[in-house]
């Protein structure tokens, strides 16, 4: 074998390459990023004080993917992120989260793990959240914060390019090739033609769209997938306070009347900033981070609704995106923030409301709206109604003042098929990560980009 080629240099993608060189593979790893590198990678809201919506964003595009722009939480056990203990098993995806783990320690994660005590105060709210119909997982966290990852991510990418991985910056693959069921290149910016021996796409949720389309244009064989659509959440730091210190990022899941969906917490921020990332199309989400020293006052969390579609319909992506295009509109383009109370209410948050709020938002150029003209009724009750079982277990959750951003949807529905050695039914490709709809965050990705590496050199463990 003499060449690998990469598709998306995010997180699957670099530890991918990490593993291959591990193995000892001696012929040439190129990976394709349509993003800039990642030193070159600064949000220019930093400087003009709002998104100047650009042509390629920043946060959610570029070498090392969103994780070091978006706080970098990592969920150290099995208990959410996605398909992989499906796929592979619980052990041995466990075994691999560890390896993972073992990794970042290596190029400078901080050593403490969140989430590991227990005493009366930890099972108190276990038991309240039982009361509520909720359900508290318990998953360890390693938090590396956004400023302290970018820099782990930097020597994790120089690590790589020192034992000649080519990453190659800049350079938006826009079609596979594929003949006869086999996959033998890709095409870079519409014109010029790379072969391989081996094709990974990894091309993280802002490539899903892209490669749902793939599969359609290739037959890529595929799963039905979940899309989880909902809002980001933020309130005071004192009313999560026993939560951010005894989990630091406390996942609920709840199945509200009446249509017992299933919704949960994802992302917890404590002491964190809400942030927009744009997707392909200028579509602009909203998304939470926090950093390693410089803290807020508030704490942000996202609530996901999973929908789950049946025939005949077969586009979650695009029912998604038209749910985010049509909140993007009522914003003129920017993300809408509402007091819950305000949805309770039925009226709409006005600018002026919010100035004389004891909530500031973090998300200074969020506009003042009414997110419900544009969440479907199903995903906006499920989320009233999930809030307000939380509200028991966290008591001022469900304040007037509690602030809803929206549009977040995370894109991740179209799952692509494969066995238990990865293998789609395409022969010598592989997709691997959260574009392929078979991981959820840093974890899994990190996981599955490692197990794709040791099933192509033949060292399955």
């Amino acid at each position: 074998m003499n060449n690998i080629i990469i598709v998306g240099g995010g997180n699957a993608a670099l530890f991918c390459a990490y593993e291959l060189i591990e193995k000892g593979f001696k012929g040439q790893v190129s990976i394709f990023e349509e993003g800039k590198d990642l030193k070159y990678r600064d949000c220019p809201k930093s400087k003009a004080g709002k998104c100047i919506h650009c042509n390629i964003c920043n946060i959610t595009a570029g070498v090392a993917g969103c994780g070091p722009k978006t706080d970098a939480k990592v969920s150290l056990s099995t208990a959410v992120g996605g398909y992989l203990p499906e796929i592979l098993g619980e052990e041995k995806t466990q075994s691999l989260i560890n390896y993972m783990d073992s990794i970042l320690l290596k190029f400078g994660a901080d050593p403490k793990v969140e989430g590991l005590e227990d005493n009366e105060e930890i099972r108190d709210i276990k038991r309240k959240s039982i009361a509520a119909g909720l359900k508290l997982v318990d998953d360890p966290i390693r938090h590396l914060g956004t400023e302290k990852s970018t820099e782990l991510y930097q020597r994790l990418e120089e690590y790589l390019i020192s034992k000649n991985i080519n990453i190659i910056p800049n350079s938006k693959v826009t079609d596979l090739i594929i003949k006869n069921n086999k996959c033998s290149g890709m095409i870079v910016n519409g014109s010029t033609a790379y072969v391989a021996d081996k094709i990974i796409v990894a091309v993280g949720r802002r490539g899903a769209s892209w490669l749902e389309n793939q599969c359609k244009l290739h037959n890529i064989n595929k799963l039905p997938g979940t899309m989880d659509i909902g809002v980001r959440v933020e309130c005071r730091n004192e009313i999560m306070e026993k939560i951010n210190k005894y989990f630091y990022e406390g996942k609920f899941i709840g199945y509200p009347a009446p249509f017992r969906d299933k919704v949960r917490t994802f992302c917890q921020n404590p002491g964190g900033f809400v942030a927009q990332e744009n997707y392909e199309g200028n579509l602009a989400l909203v998304n939470g981070h926090s950093y390693k020293e410089l803290k807020s006052k508030n704490t942000n969390l996202s609530i996901l609704v999973s929908h789950s579609f049946t025939t005949p319909f077969d586009q979650p992506l695009l029912y998604a995106q038209k749910i985010g295009e049509l909140t993007n509109m009522l914003a003129n383009g920017s993300i809408l923030v509402q007091r819950y109370g305000d949805i309770i209410s039925g009226k709409r948050t006005w600018q002026n409301e919010l100035d004389k709020s004891n909530i500031k938002p973090t998300l200074i150029d969020a506009v003042a709206g009414d997110i419900t003209a544009a969440m479907p009724y199903r995903t906006m009750t499920d989320i009233v109604n999930f809030i307000q079982m939380l509200d028991k277990v966290v008591p001022g959750f469900a304040a007037y003042e509690t602030l809803l951003y929206s549009p977040e949807i995370k894109f991740y529905s179209n799952r692509v098929a494969m066995d238990e050695h990865l293998n789609t039914n395409i022969q010598n490709l592989y997709c691997i990560g959260d574009g392929a709809g078979v991981t959820r965050g840093i974890a899994q990705s990190a996981a599955n980009g490692i197990q794709c590496a040791r099933e192509i050199m033949g060292e399955v463990e």
